[in-house]
Order: structure tokens, then sequence, then C-alpha cells
């Protein structure tokens, strides 16, 4: 995987005594917000209650997300089939973002679960840790069938990386292989996501993104000291029935070119 620089990432603008007041108030809320419904989501996942885990999760990164003071808006309606969502990659925010507005399971390269923090909310949240290997691909295939046959949303980035939020990098097409084998095929849809975030005022363009080297405690804690957050928007595009493309990389093109169209209006309205 390439992970995506920038020559001139952005300078926050510096914290004062409020701010890091508010932040560190902030993160106590959330903290507790994470300790009480941890416990009963991690017994319904061992008691194989999907479900019922899952609606637990959105609604503690709703939570989180209302502590933060991040607003939310959504545009057209999450799917109900089964299948695939796919989104841009922008911030770590995705994870509470995406995870607040549907019920969905998270598919991540397997590194991500030894990542500092990150790695620790990706686990609690029920993530999906794979190889990305062609020689794991069989065992891929395996684990979408049975996710698929409950019923279960997969939500994966298929640019591999994360950006400024400014652009949509090229799709791989590798991540869609295993909703083309026979038996996922026939009754697999993908929906696209498009995740536009605004930044809080008098900060960059790309304050919320999160890329390349970038420190994660100190762009975390400057998050949550902003006295005046910014917005983001999740535009749910009409789903695609995997059937009716004609392979992976069509599908990887069809999906970038509808995702990579919904920023560019997202941030033209904004």
């Amino acid at each position: 995987m390439n992970t995506w620089y920038d020559e001139n990432p952005p300078v926050p603008a510096p914290m004062g005594v409020l701010n890091w007041t508010l932040a560190g108030a902030r993160f106590v809320l959330i903290s507790v917000v994470i300790s009480i419904l941890m416990g009963p989501m991690l017994i319904l996942r061992w008691l194989r209650y999907s479900s019922a885990s899952q609606a637990l999760v959105k609604l503690a990164c709703a939570l989180i997300l209302c502590v933060m003071g991040l607003r939310v808006r959504c545009i057209g309606i999450p799917m109900k089939m089964q299948g695939g969502v796919v989104a841009n990659h922008s911030s770590w925010l995705d994870i509470f973002v995406l995870n607040a507005v549907q019920q969905v399971h998270f598919v991540s390269k397997a590194e991500v679960a030894k990542w500092p923090v990150i790695g620790i909310i990706a686990r609690l949240v029920g993530t999906i840790f794979i190889e990305r290997k062609q020689s794991h691909a069989a065992k891929h295939r395996d684990t979408f069938q049975n996710r698929l046959s409950v019923g279960h949303r997969l939500l994966f980035f298929p640019e591999g990386t994360s950006t400024d939020g400014q652009r949509v990098l090229t799709f791989k097409s590798t991540l869609f292989a295993a909703f083309f084998d026979p038996s996922v095929r026939k009754r697999a849809w993908v929906q696209c996501l498009t995740v536009a975030y605004v930044a809080p005022p008098k900060q960059d363009v790309r304050y919320y993104g999160w890329w390349g080297d970038t420190n994660f405690f100190p762009h975390f804690f400057n998050v949550l000291g902003q006295l005046k957050q910014g917005r983001v928007t999740v535009t749910f595009h009409s789903p695609v029935k995997v059937a009716d493309v004609v392979d992976r990389k069509a599908l990887a093109q069809m999906t970038h070119a509808t995702v990579a169209a919904g920023l560019t209006n997202a941030l033209d309205i904004c």
C-alpha cells in the first residue's frame, strides 16, 4: 500500500488554555461513553448478536461526534441490501462518522490492528482485518460469503490510504475481486458514499485530513479543542448491482467516478 503525502501539510491555529480545557473535558466524556457501552457491545458480539452489537457501535459513534461538536449531514439513504459500501478516506474521524450514520462492518488492512489508538478503536467497532495479498484471495472470498449470508454490509476504502479530503485517489480494483466470486456476485450490491469535511472557522480547508506522517495525538486533541467545529456531509449514492457490472476493474472505475463527482459537488456547495 502506498501512503499519500503532501509536501505542505496544514498548520493548525495554536491552542490556548480554553482550547486545552475543552479538549480535556471532551476526552473525558468520550472515555465515559466508550467505557459504558464497550462491555455490552463486546458481550453481544461474543453471543453473535451482530445486529444489536453494531447498533451500540452506531450509538457510541453518534454520541462521540455529539461530544466533539462535529455536525453530520446526510444526503440520500443507506441501502438495505447485502453487499459492500465504498467511500473516500480522509481522516481517523471517518470511523466515527460512517459508523454513526449506518450499521456497517469496516474492512481494513491487517496492519491497522497494530496501530496505537486507531487499532484499538478499529477492533472495538468490529473491523474485519484482511491481508491484502493474492494468496489470501480465497480466504477473503469465504469471509465475504459468510458475512453476506447473514446480511452484513462491508465498508472499505478502495483508495488504500487517506488524503487531505480535497481529492479522491484511484480506487484499487483488487479490493473488489471478492464480490465477483460467482456465489457472491449474484446477490451483492455496492453503494458509494462521499464524505466531505468543512473545516472550522480560521482553519485550513484540509484541517480534518489525516495522512502521511501526521501524528495522531496532536491532531486528535487539536480537533477536540476547537471551540466551534466544522461539519461533515455524507452522501449516499444509488446502489449498483454487482451482477450488472462487467468486472472488478469496471466496478472500481465506476465507483471512483461516483465518489469523486460527489466530493467535487459537496465542496463546491460548501
